[in-house]
């Protein structure tokens, strides 16, 4: 894993705290969205039944998330909508 690798895990670590005394029961995730070395979107899971870390990266991220590489702290979950 390189520095940068490392660097933004670390973000997307820091993310998913945001989520420590809500997400339950649901695990805390966070997600940073990195395109050319550039940070173009983050999310985390705030609340149980709403928007995964993911998904809220992938809003925040709009267009610019083309061709991003996604860190997150979870294996990506498979939902529908």
């Amino acid at each position: 894993m390189s520095l940068e690798d490392q660097v933004f895990m670390a973000r997307a670590l820091r993310l998913a705290e945001n989520g420590r005394y809500s997400a339950h029961p649901n695990p805390c995730v966070g997600c940073v969205l990195v395109r050319q070395g550039n940070v173009v979107g983050e999310g985390f899971h705030l609340l149980a039944g709403q928007g995964h870390a993911e998904a809220n990266a992938l809003a925040d991220a709009g267009t610019d998330a083309r061709e991003s590489v996604a860190y997150v702290t979870l294996e990506p979950c498979s939902f529908h909508g």
